[in-house]
């Protein structure tokens, strides 16, 4: 694959949740191709496989002497997850870079509407209209959603670092998410989980500092994945109302491609060239953070 720049990742074993998502999976051909061993981490067996088949039949990764293998695990299940950091010290011999990719949505979290109407507070008018609104959220959908993205990022630093702090020059990197910067409307919970989410990654930066653990996030702003390809196009690939609005609030108005994550991505495993960045959640969002909408 075409990296902006290569590290020296010969020796060191990454371990990435989500493995198998569109970003993530990215992730680990690009540590993989920096001669990292790659451990694509994740709950669909036929995702993680073909991920890792995929990288370790590219020329780029068997130059550099990468590797990747899959590890089937949920990143809310303590105990999958310790069996898989005991696969991944047998195969691998522990991990120096931690990357939790794993979140996502879920629609019991999601209002059908980006503003509370007047006739919406009448619980049957807006139930007739099929409106959920804000009063509609299922607590437990809000509850799926910061257990998935919160503490599917507390729990695997639990089970890693411990044995990653004895590491030279560990990194965990989160990712967080323009939501975390501002919340987007209809989505409340998953606004809050990545907000959280960029809250444990200062957190864990101030409490890991002793023992050598530098933690940071990347915040992406709008890239296609198929999480949210059916929000974003339409059946015939022209985009939808919602795009059109998160592209008129993005100054380079356009999405982002999954490999314009990759420099910060490396950048930030580098201890050469971020040795000294910790507790930093780093926007690669076209602008979109930086803009007012006037």
């Amino acid at each position: 694959m075409n990296l902006p720049f290569k590290i020296p990742l010969k020796d060191k074993t990454a371990v990435v949740t989500g493995g198998g998502g569109v970003l993530c999976s990215e992730f680990c051909r690009a540590l993989a191709s920096c001669g990292a061993t790659v451990a694509v981490l994740g709950y669909r067996p036929e995702s993680i496989t073909r991920v890792s088949e995929q990288i370790n039949s590219d020329p780029d990764v068997i130059e550099a002497g990468g590797s990747a293998f899959p590890v089937v695990a949920s990143v809310l299940d303590r105990e999958a997850l310790e069996r898989a950091k005991a696969e991944i010290d047998s195969r691998a011999g522990g991990c120096d870079i931690l990357i939790n990719g794993a979140g996502g949505n879920n629609p019991k979290g999601t209002t059908s509407e980006e503003y509370l109407k007047p006739e919406d507070l009448d619980p049957d008018s807006a139930a007739a209209r099929g409106i959920k609104t804000f009063f509609d959220l299922d607590p437990e959908g809000i509850e799926a959603v910061f257990n998935l993205n919160y503490l599917g990022t507390l729990l695997p630093t639990q089970v890693f670092a411990r044995d990653m702090a004895k590491r030279s020059n560990p990194v965990i990197i989160n990712v967080s998410s323009m939501n975390a910067f501002r919340p987007l409307t209809k989505i409340p919970a998953y606004s809050g989980a990545k907000a959280a989410v960029s809250n444990l990654t200062q957190w864990l930066a101030v409490h890991f500092a002793p023992v050598g653990i530098r933690v940071n996030a990347i915040a992406p702003g709008f890239f296609i994945t198929e999480q949210n390809r059916s929000l974003l196009l339409k059946e015939d690939g022209s985009l939808t109302d919602r795009s059109k609005k998160i592209l008129a609030h993005t100054p380079m108005n356009r999405f982002g491609e999954p490999h314009e994550l990759l420099g910060t991505l490396l950048w930030l495993c580098d201890p050469d060239a971020s040795g000294f960045v910790n507790g930093a959640v780093i926007p690669v969002d076209g602008g979109f953070s930086a803009y007012s909408g006037v």
